[in-house]
């Protein structure tokens, strides 16, 4: 018999959200088959059997929606030979009485002969709502602790539920219950601003040539199916190479000490519905443009359908965050700890600037570059700045070094 318990998705995860077994109590299940679903830091994972047997679910298993710390046991995988499973003792107007009130009669204690469940040891577990009205409440996504029973005794029934707006509702409420997610972010943006030493260096570039590079790649691909990057996937290429000649900002602060990163993992923030995701490409500077630009597509999609490894949202060296398509200018991003440093990209638009003594219409954009003043100066920082405001001014000499 082996223990299953709630694995950890990544290294800083300590909790997760339980959502739903994907075998049922008695089932067998075999090595490496999805066992049940959990919410991690910022993906939702299928867990996986690591042993063959007959799945035993803990009589105090965690319910969908549950907050479980990492370790927990919540269930057991049992061999053949020791695989008993459960066989209450009722007579056929008790188990019809536990379906009518939804109770399952493995959890009752029976009173009886040899342990025989009688109707007064299912009644005490009645709950105050018909299956109708409960039915209703999960339809109309309403908690039925807030619904006032009309019925006997305070019984709910349907139409106490269908009297309720959904307005009234704690899922749809100002004020409802934080989600995993949101109080991952919220607790490492918290941690981050508290453990670094955060200071924003803002420089506004000539892109125009950046923008003719990209429209080039756009004139290609319109006969044929190759991918279009992004500017992001121009700003995350640029950045890895110059973070290549700037290997003070691709550091990060471990154990007291700085770590020089050999490698280059740019981590990527994505809007999504539950929230801020921020999937990291490995090895960036190796990849090509094209290359570059179908990873990205994938990795974003795969952030919002809430279907990232572990091994894809860890390991970044450096962040670049891109509200431009907000039309935003210019903001003040806060640092992925542990990393140095996070690049802030703003909208790009035409501006009147001054080129050989003359006012013409260029392209430009704000770029926000936020580093920890304890693992890097500022004369460094600016510098690694300065050096991606050229490679973006001039991007094609940078892309065939």
């Amino acid at each position: 018999m082996s223990e299953i318990v709630l694995p950890r998705l990544g290294w800083t995860m300590e909790h997760g959200v339980f959502m739903g077994w994907l075998k049922q109590p008695g089932e067998s299940v075999k090595a490496g088959e999805p066992l049940f679903t959990i919410e991690g830091d910022k993906s939702v994972q299928e867990i996986e059997a690591i042993e063959s047997g007959f799945v035993r679910i803990a009589a105090n298993a965690p319910k969908i929606g549950d907050t479980v710390a990492v370790g927990t046991v919540i269930g057991h995988i049992e061999q053949l030979a020791e695989f008993l499973p459960p066989s209450p003792i009722a007579s056929p107007s008790v188990r019809r009485l536990a379906r009518e009130l939804e109770i399952d009669l493995t959890t009752v204690t029976g009173s009886g002969p040899r342990g025989r469940i009688r109707e007064e040891d299912v009644r005490p577990q009645e709950r105050t709502a018909t299956p109708r009205a409960r039915r209703a409440a999960r339809e109309k996504q309403i908690d039925i602790a807030i619904v006032n029973g009309t019925g006997r005794n305070g019984r709910i029934r349907e139409r106490d539920v269908l009297a309720i707006s959904p307005t009234k509702s704690p899922v749809t409420a100002e004020g409802s219950q934080i989600s995993s997610l949101r109080k991952t972010i919220a607790q490492r943006l918290v941690h981050s601003l508290r453990t670094t030493a955060p200071v924003t260096l803002h420089a506004t570039v000539d892109a125009t040539n950046l923008v003719n590079l990209r429209d080039q790649f756009k004139t290609i691909a319109a006969s044929t199916e190759l991918a279009v990057p992004s500017f992001t996937d121009f700003f995350i290429k640029l950045s890895a190479l110059v973070l290549q000649k700037h290997p003070s900002i691709n550091s990060r602060w471990h154990d007291d000490r700085i770590a020089m990163m050999t490698d280059v993992h740019i981590g990527i923030a994505v809007d999504t519905d539950a929230g801020l995701i921020v999937p990291v490409v490995r090895d960036v500077p190796t990849r090509t443009m094209r290359q570059l630009a179908t990873l990205t597509k994938t990795v974003i999609e795969k952030a919002r359908q809430r279907k990232l490894t572990p091994d894809e949202m860890q390991g970044g060296t450096f962040t670049v965050t891109n509200l431009g398509a907000f039309g935003i200018d210019a903001f003040t991003p806060i640092i992925n700890w542990p990393e140095c440093a996070i690049l802030g990209i703003g909208t790009i638009r035409k501006q009147p600037m001054v080129v050989n003594d003359t006012i013409v219409a260029r392209h430009t954009a704000t770029l926000s570059l936020t580093f920890d003043h304890r693992i890097v100066d500022g004369a460094p920082a600016a510098r690694f700045l300065q050096a991606l405001c050229q490679s973006i001014e001039n991007p094609s000499a940078w892309l065939v070094e």
